[in-house]
């Protein structure tokens, strides 16, 4: 705790008007994110490369956002740093009542199960703050993740009152029916919003394939992307070492090397 103490002295002194850093001093909840954002990320990646003493460093940083967050809260009489704690608290003892109370489960799947009746309940209980309206199924779920994430926590959350495929054939017919629109769309190429339209229905419909088969496809495309920069890599260090660049290779020898490097990855 002493620490932590510490570290919420030194963000009151970087945001104090007269003597704080003129950078902090100016930053308002809206400039931050965009960075906070960028911390989140760079907490996954040192996740993912095993650098252990990177994501010690990366989780500081992310810590430090939050603290950030709840002192610019805090000059608003909004809420500090304990509410923030508080309110995690009261949250998670809410939804492990098989931890903090009698309650009993038996498996993993019983407490997911409960697990989501709880935060039912807890939507039930929650109103909608522009109308003051009681929230729909999927109000609450954030607009600004990534879209595939996103796609996904509103098939998972609609799947909870039965609004889901039972088979994953059916899931596949509708992926051969979307990926049908999508080429008679591309027949008039200059209507390009009906083009993004079908193209997103295509992307949404193997988003539900993946959730099906259990499958995040946040992380399925991530290893994508990561398969493709190898391959691509290949090909650009395969044309050095025959005295050549990208820019002046065919596309025939960059498909051949592309070919190449697929039974290289392969092996």
């Amino acid at each position: 705790m002493k620490e932590l103490e510490r570290l919420l002295v030194i963000m009151k002194s970087l945001r104090d008007p007269e003597n704080g850093c003129p950078w902090d001093k100016e930053q308002t909840i809206e400039s931050i994110k965009a960075y906070t954002l960028e911390e989140a990320y760079e907490v996954v990646d040192a996740i993912d490369r095993n650098d252990i003493e990177g994501l010690r460093d990366e989780l500081g940083d992310l810590l430090f956002h939050i603290v950030f967050y709840s002192e610019m809260a805090d000059e608003g009489k909004h809420f500090n740093f304990y509410d923030v704690v508080r309110q995690v608290n009261q949250k998670l003892e809410r939804r492990h009542p098989h931890v903090f109370s009698d309650f009993k489960v038996d498996n993993v799947e019983q407490v997911k199960t409960l697990w989501e009746q709880i935060k039912q309940q807890e939507r039930n209980d929650a109103v909608n703050e522009t109308d003051n309206k009681p929230l729909n199924l999927l109000d609450d779920i954030g607009k600004n993740m990534p879209a595939i994430k996103r796609a996904a926590k509103l098939q998972k959350r609609a799947a909870t009152v039965g609004f889901d495929w039972t088979d994953s054939q059916d899931i596949l017919n509708k992926v051969d029916e979307e990926l049908s629109e999508l080429r008679h769309a591309l027949r008039e190429p200059n209507n390009i919003d009906n083009i993004s339209e079908e193209l997103g229905d295509l992307m949404f419909c193997c988003v539900n394939l993946a959730r099906h088969y259990k499958i995040d496809p946040e992380i399925s495309l991530r290893d994508t992307n990561e398969k493709f920069v190898s391959r691509f890599n290949y090909i650009e260090e395969t044309l050095k070492k025959r005295n050549k660049t990208l820019s002046n290779a065919t596309l025939e020898e960059m498909d051949a090397l592309w070919n190449e490097a697929k039974q290289v990855t392969s092996e």
